[in-house]
């Protein structure tokens, strides 16, 4: 069944509600976009954290995390096996980026294995999902596959893990196995900045402190940085310039006129 929330006016309550609550964020992520990344949680008002050390890891409580799997050393993935272990305990949410996987075994194994300690969203490209479902996968970080075609192996996916399945791409598809959301905000040149990926699991971590419904969350973050790209793009003179802008528009969602 397909959905088409979330209304704009939910959407900017549930991000006043982050601002307000200012939920720790702990991201065990790509080296390439740590940066863009904790600033874009700032600018919507969470507060990043970015430890890999292991000891550190283990006596972190944030309120969310982010796994993701780009340049992955042993040491890091040994924090994020700590981090995972740990968010199960306690209950945390936390989304899985499966970068890669299909394009290197070693990803692949990896990704099923976190798969295990249940994340309330794995979060990929077309390709990373069919993988992750059993299928064949892409090449790197692209995906070949369109979002359309990896609908049906993300629903499977949703059922069999009980994640809820976020595929990103030029639309987006977000499903729990019964219910679908599509989200078709964004802008072409979302594609020629490096890090976006890991941007949008960090927001998606976000909002799963705000929103009990898993596939709400994912939505409205999504919809969020599609928005936000929008908006940014009428500005923007290129990929150098729409960084910048869209970490602005992420910014003035804290004013209620960006949702009138």
């Amino acid at each position: 069944m397909i959905f088409t929330f979330p209304e704009p006016r939910h959407l900017g309550i549930s991000l006043a509600t982050l601002r307000q609550r200012h939920p720790l964020v702990h991201c065990i992520t790509n080296q390439v976009a740590s940066n863009l990344t904790a600033n874009a949680l700032l600018c919507v008002g969470a507060s990043p954290l970015m430890a890999e050390d292991e000891d550190e890891v283990a006596a972190l409580s944030p309120d969310a995390l982010l796994i993701n799997l780009g340049m992955q050393t042993p040491a890091r993935m040994r924090s994020a096996r700590v981090a995972v272990t740990g968010a199960r305990q306690r209950g945390t949410p936390w989304v899985l980026d499966p970068v890669a996987a299909g394009a290197l075994s070693s990803r692949t194994e990896l990704a099923l294995e976190l798969a295990a300690f249940r994340p309330a969203v794995i979060k990929g490209n077309a390709s990373e999902i069919i993988t992750l479902a059993g299928g064949q996968g892409g090449r790197g970080t692209d995906a070949t596959s369109p979002t359309s075609d990896a609908q049906a192996s993300a629903e499977a996916l949703a059922r069999h893990t009980g994640a809820i399945i976020a595929i990103t791409g030029p639309e987006d598809i977000v499903t729990d196995g019964h219910r679908t959301t599509i989200v078709t905000h964004g802008h072409p040149m979302l594609a020629k900045i490096t890090g976006l990926g890991c941007m949008v699991g960090a927001l998606i971590a976000a909002c799963l402190t705000v929103e009990t419904d898993a596939l709400l969350a994912a939505t409205n973050a999504l919809t969020l940085l599609g928005l936000a790209a929008e908006r940014a793009a009428l500005r923007a003179t290129g990929p150098g310039s729409l960084q910048v802008e869209l970490l602005d528009e992420l910014y003035k969602t804290g004013s209620g006129a960006w949702f009138s």
